[in-house]
């Protein structure tokens, strides 16, 4: 039986090794992607390319979370999903608050750099996706990573219908539109993942 506990033992650890290599990665890639598409939306005035960096951003801050609960006991993933969801809900919030500066400036964003980095953010988030799909059924922490990545992709094509409506319509409005509903998608994946975590953690302590 000592034997089969070793065994089992070091599979545990190798998973969690594996986990914490695909977190780091994924990790690096948001945190990088934020940067660049962050300021890509600046330069082009672009609400909905903005709102996905910071949808990236939070991402990011949710993988750094996961590599902190990861290999702890259950009610510290539980809380560290519901930091995670706190910080996916304030960042949603934030989104919402671009598309009126842009609406009282009636700047048209740039259409050719919305394709472009909006198609890099879409590479960069089906990588993640891909490396984050053997975990989607995993515990509360691995699951909101997953369902983070998931929601990046709906986000990206967004901005690529975004980008091409904005440059057949010469208009800012379906810019501002894939905006605010990026920010609403974010904000109910975090409420998503903050009633699971908060229903988590209540079973911890019954």
């Amino acid at each position: 039986m000592a034997g089969c506990d070793s065994c089992s033992s070091d599979k545990i650890e190798a998973a969690t090794k594996q986990q914490k290599r695909v977190l780091i990665l994924v990790l690096l890639i948001n945190a990088v992607m934020f940067v660049v598409e962050f300021i890509a939306g600046m330069l082009s005035h672009s609400t909905a390319l903005m709102a996905d960096s910071l949808d990236m951003l939070a991402d990011a801050l949710v993988y750094a979370l996961g590599l902190f609960a990861l290999g702890r006991a259950t009610h510290w993933k539980s809380r560290a999903a519901l930091t995670s969801g706190i910080f996916q809900m304030i960042l949603g919030l934030g989104i919402l608050i671009q598309p009126i500066y842009l609406l009282s400036t009636n700047n048209i964003p740039d259409a050719f750099n919305m394709g472009v980095f909006g198609l890099l953010a879409l590479i960069a988030n089906t990588i993640s996706f891909l490396l984050l799909m053997a975990y989607r059924d995993g515990d509360i922490n691995m699951r909101a990573t997953w369902v983070c990545t998931r929601n990046d992709m709906i986000n990206n094509i967004g901005v690529l219908i975004a980008a091409g409506l904005v440059y057949w319509f010469s208009t800012p409005l379906p810019d501002i539109i894939i905006g605010l509903i990026i920010a609403v998608i974010v904000m109910h994946s975090a409420w998503g993942v903050i009633r699971e975590a908060k229903s988590a953690l209540n079973k911890d302590l019954e």
